[in-house]
């Protein structure tokens, strides 16, 4: 008879250092992908119960927090929404699949996990939709067990979709569209500053 796996992934991600884009950001994880849960029973088979929902969400936070100027946990989407968000970041497990050990007595796995990406303005309208696909495996061939094996490749996917994410934002047309745009009318703002202390200076 088959017997069951389960697999809770326990992630702590260090968080990405670089320049944060100058936007407001609310970011929405629904109950879905916070208690995400990839359950396979199939015939040929053992059933896997591969609890990611925890791992995902502290990526994600900690991620999207360094990636912007201000970062706000939103409780509920779509209503309720603070005021002067620039961004309403919502993603989604689009699905998870991984191989078995090729070779019985080492625990290397392969997984795969696919992020749907959704970016919403202020009146909840569609900005961007966009993919982020992300690869891991297992970094050791000697866990004895097989669950701890498939946790550390979880891992690694997971760190793999996190640097997707932090790269991959800004090459979104509409959303670099947006930075351009926010950043030229922040310096437009600085520059009526500057003038103003400038003809103060002069009266």
């Amino acid at each position: 008879s088959a017997c069951s796996h389960p697999v809770r992934v326990d992630g702590k991600f260090p968080e990405p250092v670089g320049d944060p884009h100058p936007l407001t950001v609310g970011v929405y994880l629904s109950d879905e992908f916070s208690d995400f849960t990839y359950q396979e029973n199939r015939d040929d088979r053992d059933e896997w119960n591969i609890d990611t929902g925890r791992a995902q969400s502290n990526l994600f936070k900690t991620v999207l927090a360094s990636m912007f100027r201000e970062t706000v946990n939103l409780v509920h989407y779509p209503s309720d929404l603070p005021p002067g968000l620039d961004l309403v970041i919502v993603p989604e497990v689009r699905e998870l699949q991984f191989t078995m050990p090729r070779e019985t007595r080492v625990n290397i796995f392969e997984v795969w996990i696919k992020y749907d990406m959704h970016a919403y303005n202020q009146k909840g309208e569609s900005v961007a939709d966009w993919v982020i696909t992300a690869y891991g495996k297992t970094p050791t061939a000697f866990l004895k067990s097989q669950e701890a094996a498939l946790a550390q490749a979880i891992n690694v996917a997971l760190r793999d979709a996190g640097a997707t994410l932090y790269t991959g934002f800004a090459q979104v047309p509409e959303l670099q569209a947006l930075i351009a745009n926010k950043q030229r009318a922040l310096s437009m703002k600085e520059a009526d500053v500057t003038e103003s202390q400038i003809e103060g200076i002069a009266d």
